[in-house]
């Protein structure tokens, strides 16, 4: 049985200019010990995904329907108390940004020690102790000095691994992490994924690492789902989807990826803009921004269809090509 399951997952934004249908129907399992990557470009879908999980919606936000299983049990209808013995525990998050997770006027040590004793019964010197013993864990230097200090007196990288403190410091078996590098320079990017790496080996926890980001997945991630417009239209293992994506919109992602062979050429960005998540279109969200649309993507949404044991797609390009190895007629 899988640690995590989400079946159908749909969430909406109650705004007044009508619902916003931010996920659309996700499904997804996550094993002990695997490293989940969910990619996309901003607006697809991936935090409220994962704040729909942790259930910290804003006031807006409510899971309209689908099923997420933890271990086995329920989450979707268990309220706020039931919530409260799952986040910390079991299921911690990185937030996306570093500078504004932390509160500006308390110590380090004093956010960590309240963590650490909301949901745990450690006392405060216990507490102290397990989160200096956090701090070295992350390779925060002079811990003790550190517990004493702002969050100003940190850098954005230490910021981070202050972040990656909290959210460990319950041993959670599973971690999602928001962007965790967004706001890093690429030196310190290398560091946080390394030090992530190190504990997922070193504490055999599973992680949900939500990215823009292509090279962090193919660093990390075991397997991969590729989200646009609150759907997954794409998953499967990372050398799947690396080596042989069949959906149109992750081969935009895959074009738009600079490498050595492609030295003083330009890039090819995926033309166009995300659609209005208030209007939602009948066929393929990604279709008035594919060149390979054809009109049946216009009209209907297609099934994501297994192109083997470790892969599924929902794209229409791929009926087709099914269709004219078998002889039959393309729309």
């Amino acid at each position: 049985m899988a640690l995590l399951e989400v079946k159908d997952l749909h969430t909406s934004f109650y705004t007044p200019a009508g619902e916003v249908k931010a996920v659309n129907g996700v499904s997804f399992n996550l094993e002990r010990g695997k490293v989940l990557g969910i990619v996309g470009e901003s607006g697809s879908g991936k935090s409220v995904t994962a704040y729909s999980i942790m259930q910290i919606l804003e006031k807006t936000g409510k899971i309209v329907s689908g099923s997420v299983k933890f271990d086995g049990q329920e989450l979707v209808g268990i309220g706020e108390e039931g919530m409260k013995k799952i986040r910390g525990n079991k299921i911690s998050i990185i937030f996306q940004d570093p500078m504004t997770s932390l509160n500006p006027t308390y110590t380090i040590g004093h956010q960590l020690m309240e963590a650490i004793m909301l949901h745990t019964p450690r006392n405060k010197q216990q507490a102290w102790d397990r989160a200096v013993e956090m701090l070295r864990l992350v390779n925060v230097n002079e811990p003790e000095k550190r517990m004493k200090q702002y969050p100003f007196e940190f850098s954005g990288g230490m910021r981070q691994r202050v972040m990656i403190a909290m959210a460990l410091a319950c041993e959670p078996d599973i971690l999602i992490a928001d962007e965790p590098t967004t706001a890093l320079d690429v030196t310190i990017q290398a560091q946080i994924l390394e030090l992530m790496q190190s504990l997922q080996k070193e504490l055999g926890m599973a992680i949900i690492m939500i990215t823009h980001d292509l090279g962090v997945v193919a660093q990390l991630c075991d397997e991969v789902v590729v989200m646009y417009a609150g759907s997954i239209c794409e998953q499967g293992t990372a050398d799947e989807i690396f080596y042989n994506p069949r959906h149109e919109y992750t081969k935009g992602l895959m074009r738009s990826i600079p490498t050595l062979e492609s030295d003083g050429q330009r890039l090819r960005p995926i033309t166009g803009t995300p659609i209005d998540l208030l209007n939602m279109p009948a066929g393929c969200p990604f279709a008035p921004r594919c060149d390979a649309a054809m009109k049946i993507c216009l009209r209907e949404r297609a099934e994501r269809m297994q192109i083997n044991d470790n892969h599924q797609a929902a794209c229409w390009v791929n009926v087709r090509d099914a269709r004219n190895e078998e002889g039959g007629e393309a729309e």
